[in-house]
């Protein structure tokens, strides 16, 4: 079911299922995926996706998030760029910059960053926070 393409690196088939990381399980490196993948446990590295991503109440994710669509109902810490549909829902905390084709967000919901919505969202390059202050300072 996987095939390792280096230490660090996992690709994840398609398959008519969805990929799943359980609770208590922890994950260094970067996955990529055809299909939908929903994390309960701890990713330390970046998720790509071509379908949905789906991040638990107890999922934490150190690391980028891309994909078609995602419900994040855990913890990110890092840059989230969806083409379509990102839903923040119940007790999310986001650390990092959202870029979104639509952003659905509840009200108890945490995030901290930047967020760019829309076909334009897609192509902008965002700044980083260092960089804007560096912009500000000159």
């Amino acid at each position: 079911m996987f095939a390792a393409k280096s230490k660090s690196d996992i690709e994840i088939p398609a398959s008519s299922g969805t990929s799943l990381i359980g609770a208590g399980t922890v994950i260094k490196g970067n996955i990529t995926s055809n299909g939908d993948i929903r994390i309960d446990g701890t990713l330390r590295g970046n998720i790509s996706s071509a379908a949905k991503v789906l991040i638990g109440p107890e999922g934490v994710v150190e690391g980028d998030v891309e994909g078609q669509q995602a419900d994040i109902l855990g913890k990110v810490s890092g840059k989230i760029q969806i083409k379509e549909l990102l839903n923040l829902r119940g007790k999310a905390a986001i650390k990092g910059n959202i870029s979104a084709g639509k952003l659905q967000i509840e009200p108890t919901v945490t995030f901290n960053g930047q967020c760019h919505m829309g076909n334009e969202a897609n192509i902008v390059e965002m700044v980083s926070e260092e960089e804007e202050e560096h912009a500000i300072a000159r």
